[in-house]
């Protein structure tokens, strides 16, 4: 195990961040061309720390569910702040489960700083790694700390078929595939928000993405704890929602028929 990582980095907070976040959001769409036939949920683990594969797998397992975990290869048996990060043998046992691993850059580069050169040579270190374990080539990709950029978004677009952000929303007709949104179970409110925009999204028809980190009795201000995870898993199975993986959720944009 290596020694501790830094204290959590923040992507940039600026004005100038700020604007170019939102700049982004209109530039290299690619816009998803119908919503699904019905609600659809997909639950994410960032960075996978142990207890999101063990712990957080469990629980989707229970209901008969499964999730897609965004790996970085490089933080692979690290301590974060949100705990020791799996490695490979955990991700090969997540995909022999039915879970989905996706791409989450080798080293958690921050792709709204980084160019287009250098974030391409971190993802491709990543594919590497896959590769080398054993694991079928990432289809999906989520921008570390949710920090996008023009470059980031034209140097990804052909090699994953969803670029998940962290702005919140509901992947609907026209949703930007390559900024998707997403709503994080994250701090005390991160249960009621998640159950916010589940109605919304049970109500507009659409896709949710949930994310998380860890899931612990005392998660980090990332994380959720399982009582949280059970709960939501519950009441979208209640409400009629498909829990599906993000590989799946694109499938099923990709084929809807309204």
């Amino acid at each position: 195990m290596t020694t501790p990582a830094e204290t959590a980095y923040a992507a940039d907070r600026s004005i100038f961040g700020k604007v170019r976040r939102r700049l982004s959001r209109i530039m290299h769409r690619r816009r998803a061309r119908r919503g699904p036939d019905r609600p659809l949920l997909s639950i994410t683990f960032d960075d996978a720390p142990l207890s999101a594969t063990g712990l957080g797998a469990e629980i989707l397992e229970r209901h008969g569910v499964r999730g897609t975990f965004y790996a970085a290869a490089g933080l692979c048996g690290q301590i974060a702040p949100m705990g020791v990060c799996a490695g490979p043998e955990d991700y090969l046992d997540l995909a022999r489960r039915g879970h989905e691993v996706g791409c989450h850059t080798n080293s958690h580069l921050d792709c709204g700083q980084a160019s287009g050169s250098e974030i391409r040579e971190d993802v491709d270190l990543n594919a590497a790694a896959f590769k080398a374990w054993g694991l079928p080539a990432p289809e999906n990709f989520a921008y570390p700390y949710g920090d996008v950029s023009a470059a980031a978004k034209s140097t990804l677009t052909s090699r994953f078929n969803s670029l998940r952000a962290l702005h919140p929303g509901i992947v609907s007709t026209g949703t930007d595939l390559n900024q998707a949104p997403a709503v994080g179970i994250e701090g005390p409110e991160g249960e009621a928000t998640a159950r916010h925009w589940l109605r919304r999204a049970k109500a507009e028809k659409g896709w949710l993405i949930l994310y998380t980190h860890d899931v612990a009795p005392s998660p980090s201000a990332w994380g959720c704890t399982p009582e949280a995870l059970e709960r939501l898993v519950q009441e979208a199975k209640n409400e009629g929602f498909d829990i599906v993986t993000v590989k799946a959720g694109i499938e099923a944009i990709t084929y809807a028929t309204s």
